[in-house]
């Protein structure tokens, strides 16, 4: 009886999950020009929702029109709506367009243009966080590199303890908030890019690429020139080479908005899974690179040192990633090396 008990109750979630969605599919119906036929006999709704071309293309589209964002939108309406269902496939939907929500939303607001809808998006996504977290901060453990290592022997003593650990914030604890503010909204999008990142594995490669175009349009700046042999040329020219090369072709470009740490942390982050994440893709790789050089020309432009350490450090590896042989085994010994008896 026992056995039986955990298989019922899968169904019964199941059932539940797949009967959410079919309610958000019969919503999403109402919005858009057309439907798959496939969608509502698929056996995964919520799969085919986030990852069907047609539907993507044609929600980025409305997404993108001049008008959309504001409170009275109906594509708003119901991502909002979507994401309150508390189902987590259905989350991952929402996730999947918060490039784009993110990227009009701060594109625009400069222009004081009213995006309620927008905004009640995020804030469902910064709520959703400020719950999970429960007043608590994100937080790692950083070992204390002044012990020695269990690997290396050493006469000297120390009083501290061999076990502890330093602990660094990676995200302070959250406030609740129910309007977004100029001095908020910073945190508020930043709260919603950490919250993408901690699905990201799941996201598709489209939205992802989404996401790096709109940082080039934040940076505001043209990083072409730390395409080819940026490592060297900077070490070469120095400050005054760097100065140069801004008016030769780091002028700004239109789009580009504050972009303090609380923002400019999960973007980064974000990035960096965009070069380094297990799934390789040749555009990604290239939508991100474009990316982390155009933030590396804005942070030289600002004279942001935290900023700049950030994006050097990720130009260095996507210039690593791409120049990698996928077949190089590090583990492998070269057969030179090895003794024929």
């Amino acid at each position: 009886m026992s056995e039986t008990n955990p298989t019922a109750s899968d169904s019964s979630s199941l059932d539940s999950s797949n009967s959410k969605v079919k309610s958000a599919i019969e919503a999403l119906s109402r919005i858009l020009a057309s439907l798959p036929p496939s969608l509502s006999s698929s056996p995964y709704p919520a799969v085919a929702l986030l990852n069907d071309p047609q539907i993507t293309s044609q929600i980025s589209s409305l997404l993108r029109q001049p008008n959309s964002g504001t409170g009275d939108n109906n594509l708003c309406r119901w991502l909002y709506d979507t994401f309150q269902s508390s189902d987590p496939n259905l989350h991952l939907v929402v996730l999947r367009f918060i490039p784009i929500i993110a990227g009009v939303y701060l594109s625009r607001v400069a222009l004081r243009k009213h995006l309620a809808g927008f905004e009640a998006v995020l804030l469902a996504l910064y709520a959703h966080e400020t719950t999970s977290r429960a007043g608590q901060a994100l937080t790692v453990n950083i070992p204390d590199l002044s012990n020695s290592s269990i690997y290396h022997e050493t006469k000297a003593s120390f009083k501290k303890d061999g076990t502890q650990q330093n602990v660094a914030v990676m995200s302070p604890s959250l406030e609740p908030h129910g309007t977004v503010r100029s001095s908020r909204r910073a945190r508020i999008v930043g709260v919603a890019l950490e919250l993408y990142y901690s699905k990201i594995s799941k996201m598709p490669v489209g939205s992802k690429i989404d996401f790096c175009e709109f940082c080039i349009v934040w940076a505001g700046q043209n990083g072409d020139m730390y395409k080819e042999g940026w490592v060297e040329e900077e070490k070469e020219k120095g400050d005054s080479g760097t100065a140069e090369s801004e008016k030769e072709g780091g002028g700004e470009i239109e789009g580009r908005i504050p972009l303090p740490w609380e923002l400019l942390q999960p973007v980064l982050r974000i990035l960096g899974h965009c070069l380094m994440g297990q799934t390789k893709n040749k555009e990604l790789s290239e939508a991100a690179s474009a990316a982390c050089r155009s933030l590396y020309a804005r942070s030289l432009h600002d004279i942001d040192p935290k900023a700049i350490l950030a994006t050097e450090s990720l130009l260095r590896i996507g210039k690593m990633e791409l120049e990698a042989n996928n077949e190089f085994d590090p583990t492998e010994l070269p057969k030179s090396h090895l003794i024929t008896l």
